[in-house]
């Protein structure tokens, strides 16, 4: 299947020159988000071992949880600054319009737990590197990154130089 034509491109969102990539369409769709999570699943045995998968609010929980169940894994949630109950730690990042604040659980990833993280797209890198720092002050270990939709002319792969990032639809 083509994932990609399955995709909806809105131009000028959220704002003027941005053209935002709508996975709606391919979620609605029941055989193609099957095809979207065998695939991602697919893409995740090439990472080895693991222990558990991380995805930053709010459409890596849409991709990450299935994973965790096909995998038998765990999933932890990474969350914006005051949505998460218990004890957190935080990392400052920086957005295109400004910064913004993640947290994870402080005990939620354990010294040397492996880690794949799940995304829906890769644009800036910027949120993943986020991802990458809680993680690692953690003691985990990246073991590989996967997302949906890949934009590669923003070069957000140059970010993530030295970890293992796979992509099931690139632009």
């Amino acid at each position: 299947m083509d994932l990609k034509s399955k995709l909806r491109q809105i131009m000028n969102f959220p704002k003027e020159g941005v053209n935002y990539i709508d996975i709606t369409t391919v979620l609605q769709d029941s055989e193609a988000l099957k095809e979207c999570i065998d695939k991602m699943k697919y893409e995740m045995e090439n990472f080895g071992e693991f222990d558990v998968i991380v995805g930053p609010e709010s459409r890596g929980f849409i991709f990450g949880t299935p994973l965790a169940y096909l995998t038998g894994k765990g999933f932890v949630p990474i969350r914006k600054k005051g949505k998460l109950p218990y004890t957190t730690i935080s990392v400052e990042y920086q957005l295109e319009y400004g910064t913004d604040i993640l947290e994870i659980h402080s005990d939620a990833i354990s010294k040397g737990q492996k880690v794949v993280i799940v995304d829906d797209l890769l644009a800036t890198g910027g949120t993943t590197e986020a991802n990458i720092k809680l993680v690692e002050q953690l003691g985990g270990k990246i073991v590989g990154i996967i997302y949906f939709v890949e934009l590669g002319f923003l070069k957000g792969r140059e970010k993530l130089q030295g970890y293992n990032v796979k992509s099931i639809v690139q632009f």
